[in-house]
């Protein structure tokens, strides 16, 4: 008997393409791998050259998560205040805006 649930074969679809993603930004590091931590957490932050210029790609080695910044994006932190970093930490593992199903 093989368990299996509904949209799995999407999940796995979806978690191959962001590790193929990932594979591909990490093998376009530039410079050294930052590695920052504390008791709560631990980072590696690595300078990544892509077709569209310079991200920074930001991990979790812990939880495995990831995210890729563009200048941009990172410049949007700077716009925000303490309350926002808070509410991010208060709700770990999602995203802070809800985005509606579009189908």
């Amino acid at each position: 008997m093989s368990l299996s649930w509904e949209g799995e074969a999407e999940d796995a679809h979806a978690a191959s393409a962001a590790a193929a993603e990932h594979d591909e930004l990490v093998a376009h590091t530039t410079g050294e791998v930052i590695r920052l931590g504390n008791e709560f957490a631990e980072i590696l932050v690595r300078r990544v050259d892509t077709r569209n210029g310079a991200r920074l790609l930001i991990e979790s080695p812990k939880s495995g998560q990831w995210v890729s910044l563009c200048p941009l994006e990172l410049e949007a932190l700077t716009w925000q205040n303490t309350e926002t970093f808070s509410a991010m930490i208060g709700h770990p593992f999602g995203p802070l805006v809800q985005v509606e199903d579009e189908s």
